[in-house]
């Protein structure tokens, strides 16, 4: 399945550049927190004390609801496998198009289908702020759809990976819901493997066991409890990223192309060839993310201090005519 990311993918495309790739396929936050380790993570297990301290920051900055149980793992990804075990169904609605993994964690458990909205009955799962649309669905919406009898008590799966950059639309803990978070992108540390479910005592303790002892390791222990916990830089981070994608879409605007979505981590543009603009980027360094099912589509991560060097790359793009003006 394609993923962003892989600069091994853009390698097969163009040659690398003489100063590097500059990915912008992924939503990542390119300013990363500036994380430490202690010598002690990397020598000893991972302590049941620094699990806690991380689980604690975690609940007070995704404000979990004391009832709510909350479980780390190492990354969402991990979580969305096992998801068909923990909350088996005969049916589950993905509210697409989305992130594709979802389906394909789905598709072997379950008959599987997508829609524009959330179903009347039945499992469904929605990523909210939705990638690659930006799609945010209201709190009230979601509340209510999750209020449904279901398997195990789970109705709705949401997964606020992107919900960092907007909390005012997460439900984490709500009744019948199911919900995930992702640590990596919005602190810029996707390598660090870490992320979270947030949901029913009973169903979240059958995760925690799913997973096994030691399923986050003891340098994502320590880099998550801290960054989580650090509400001044992440009230910071939220105002210059917002400010930051309002620039990005100054420079996409003046290239001819339509922002159709997105979040402050990434905009989603609209062309007449989308292939042929990525084609192009890449010959000049700039990876971006393209999607089969959507020919008119490209997926531009924020550049954060580069957005000179993407601005440059698209003003040659347009100059050597290269197809971009918004379909009719």
């Amino acid at each position: 399945m394609p993923h962003g990311g892989d600069l091994a993918d853009a390698a097969r495309l163009a040659a690398p550049p003489e100063d590097g790739w500059l990915d912008l396929s992924t939503g990542i936050n390119p300013h990363a927190y500036p994380a430490a380790i202690p010598p002690e993570a990397l020598t000893r297990l991972p302590q049941r004390s620094r699990l806690n301290a991380l689980l604690a920051a975690a609940r007070t900055a995704y404000a979990v609801p004391p009832g709510a149980g909350i479980v780390a793992a190492p990354g969402t990804q991990a979580i969305i496998q096992w998801l068909p075990r923990l909350v088996p169904a005969e049916r589950v609605t993905v509210v697409g198009p989305t992130y594709a993994e979802h389906a394909a964690a789905w598709h072997p458990h379950a008959a599987t289908a997508e829609a524009d909205e959330l179903p009347a009955e039945g499992l469904a799962v929605v990523v909210n702020p939705n990638n690659p649309t930006g799609r945010v669905h209201a709190p009230g919406t979601l509340r209510a759809a999750a209020t449904r009898d279901a398997p195990d008590g789970v109705a709705l799966i949401v997964d606020e990976a992107f919900g960092d950059l907007a909390p005012e639309a997460s439900i984490a803990g709500a009744p019948g819901t199911l919900v995930l978070k992702s640590f990596g992108k919005f602190f810029g540390l996707p390598g660090v493997r870490l992320g979270f479910a947030i949901g029913a005592p009973d169903v979240m303790g059958r995760l925690s066991a799913a997973l096994g002892s030691w399923a986050v390791s003891g340098p994502a222990i320590e880099i998550g409890a801290a960054a989580l916990a650090d509400a001044a830089w992440i009230a910071t981070m939220r105002r210059q990223l917002a400010d930051e994608r309002a620039a990005l879409d100054a420079v996409l605007g003046a290239a001819g192309l339509t922002v159709i979505g997105g979040t402050d981590l990434f905009r989603l543009v609209e062309c007449r060839d989308a292939a042929g603009l990525h084609r192009a980027l890449a010959r000049h360094g700039i990876w971006t993310r393209r999607f089969e099912h959507a020919p008119r589509w490209l997926r531009i991560g924020l550049p954060g201090a580069a957005l000179p060097r993407l601005a440059a790359a698209l003003e040659a793009v347009t100059h050597a005519s290269i197809a971009t003006r918004t379909p009719s």
